[in-house]
């Protein structure tokens, strides 16, 4: 599929979606919004894919909506408002949930719906001089569709203060409070992603998406819940019986690499 807001570009099992609108900061609007799900159902499809980078063309990740996108929404209808969001959250929901990895390539702006972007992925790579925020109050709105993944990354208390402020997050405070994972240096930003994409590729592809499942009902879990502890021996017993598991802990005593890593 050709897009028109976005490229994809593949090295080994990496595939790496550039939101490419940089003359706009790569800000959201209907169509981004519309390719970028396509994009990752289709690479969750592609089995040659083991791990998705988003990224974001020119000086910056995201800097969150459209302007000429929320002119015309400030004048839809209640009934095209809730359409249009409801794309929006499915649009995050397909990256949150994605089976495959997901690395989120940070720089510059990533503010707003940019900051939720960094939210939904997995793992959150940032430069030292990116900067994010939640503005939406100052607009008279409020981060709805972005706010569980938001809430979920930086915690209830965090999200109290950043939420209702509207006031810039600088790079050390995201890190500071789990926001992103790592900051470096601009130079070092595409190294350090490739490294960590390598690192995945690593894991099993169905173990990846089954940790990923794992962790959706560990959530609302506690280890003085005994029904949980006894639905995840019953998830490692299942999984140590199939044929990845099989695999992997042949290769490990055999002291060679599992198939899976063969050709990443």
């Amino acid at each position: 599929m050709s897009y028109t807001t976005l490229q994809i570009e593949h090295t080994g099992k990496v595939a790496t979606i550039w939101l490419n609108r940089p003359e706009l900061h790569n800000a959201l609007n209907e169509a981004l919004i519309a390719e970028l799900t396509e994009a990752v159902c289709q690479l969750n499809r592609d089995e040659a894919v083991r791990v998705i980078v988003l990224a974001g063309r020119g000086k910056s990740f995201c800097a969150g909506a459209d302007l000429d996108w929320m002119r015309r929404a400030a004048g839809y209808s209640e009934a095209e408002n809730l359409a249009d969001a409801q794309k929006l959250a499915t649009m995050l929901k397909a990256i949150y949930r994605s089976a495959k990895p997901v690395i989120a390539r940070i720089h510059g702006a990533a503010m707003a719906g940019g900051t939720g972007l960094a939210a939904v992925c997995d793992i959150a790579i940032a430069t030292d001089a990116a900067k994010f925020a939640l503005t939406e109050v100052r607009l008279g709105l409020i981060p709805a569709t972005i706010g569980p993944y938001v809430a979920d990354a930086i915690g209830p208390r965090q999200a109290r203060r950043y939420f209702l402020s509207a006031e810039r997050i600088p790079a050390a405070t995201a890190r500071k409070i789990g926001l992103v994972h790592e900051l470096v240096a601009e130079e070092l930003l595409d190294s350090r992603v490739a490294e960590i994409a390598e690192e995945l590729a690593k894991g099993a592809p169905g173990a990846l998406r089954e940790a990923k499942a794992l962790l959706a009902e560990l959530r609302e879990g506690s280890p003085w819940d005994d029904a949980l502890l006894e639905h995840t021996a019953g998830r490692i017993a299942a999984i140590r019986a199939g044929d990845e598991a099989r695999e992997g802990l042949a290769a490990f005593f055999d002291k060679r690499p599992p198939a899976w890593q063969e050709n990443r």
